[in-house]
């Protein structure tokens, strides 16, 4: 068994499975990239990592009881994802922000982690076509990842407290495979914070120009030749190095820490189509 530990979930003792999981390379590059894309270079605050989010869903579903299976669907969910998260969506002109979904199953068969599952008596397969109700559910349900994200991305960015995220989590339970909220207050409350957290944080204007502009930057250099598509699957790190490799790159990204240029490009610009979301939870 190994233990992690997590400010939400508390400290948990997992399987050797997950251990195995997180020392190939596919997960420890999440562990460097932004949950919120370049949202950090305006809002050092808002720094955590792809990793974070994808441990926090699987000790989720493990607390809720799920099989051992759908929490290892739970923390590979996003092992597709580019650097800087959903700015990989805005510079291939994906209006659903789900590329990584597109390439969910090539990024995880190209990877460490077939072989890790079959070494643990599992497959690829049971991950890419399994049905896992906890893991993933349609707005405007609930379910494990749209739950942890909005819990760590609203602690994050200052609009929810953690003591107040982890009182909710006593709250839910599973009824009929999905998640549920036991009262009304706590139902009102978690349905108010997604949309807090939709209107105030991911809608934010400065928010919108620091992904849009990142967006806007990459795709240039990829069509210079400077990057290349590839360069999308490493770190935010050595993404912003190979930037910040030549003058006008490092004054680029200069430029967005120091939000120049933001109302014309707010005005004119390519500002990212955040959609509409609204959750409604069963109450048990």
């Amino acid at each position: 068994m190994v233990q992690l530990n997590d400010f939400l979930y508390g400290n948990m003792q997992v399987p050797k499975v997950f251990h195995d999981l997180l020392n190939t390379d596919a997960l420890k590059r999440l562990a460097g990239v932004h949950q919120s894309g370049a949202i950090y270079l305006v809002n050092p605050d808002i720094c955590h990592s792809r990793l974070e989010h994808a441990i926090g869903v699987m000790m989720l579903i493990r607390m809720l009881g799920g099989s051992e299976l759908e929490q290892i669907a739970g923390l590979l969910h996003d092992v597709s994802h580019t650097a800087f998260s959903h700015v990989g969506d805005y510079v291939f002109d994906n209006v659903d922000e789900n590329y990584h979904e597109q390439i969910f199953d090539e990024v995880l068969s190209n990877s460490e982690i077939p072989q890790v599952l079959i070494h643990h008596g599992y497959t690829i397969d049971q991950i890419v076509s399994g049905r896992f109700s906890i893991l993933e559910q349609p707005l405007p349900l609930l379910c494990a990842d749209r739950l942890d994200y909005t819990l760590r991305d609203g602690v994050y960015a200052g609009i929810i407290s953690r003591q107040r995220a982890r009182e909710f989590l006593n709250s839910i339970k599973l009824k009929d495979g999905k998640i549920a909220v036991t009262n009304e207050v706590d139902a009102d409350w978690i349905n108010q914070s997604f949309k807090k957290l939709n209107n105030e944080v991911f809608k934010l204007p400065i928010y919108l120009y620091a992904n849009g502009k990142m967006a806007e930057l990459i795709k240039d250099l990829i069509q210079k030749g400077v990057l290349t598509q590839s360069d999308l699957f490493k770190t935010d790190t050595m993404l912003l190095n190979k930037i910040r490799s030549n003058f006008a790159g490092y004054e680029a990204i200069k430029s967005i820490k120091q939000l120049r240029g933001f109302a014309e490009f707010m005005r004119h610009g390519a500002v990212p189509k955040v959609k509409d979301r609204t959750l409604k939870v069963l109450v048990a």
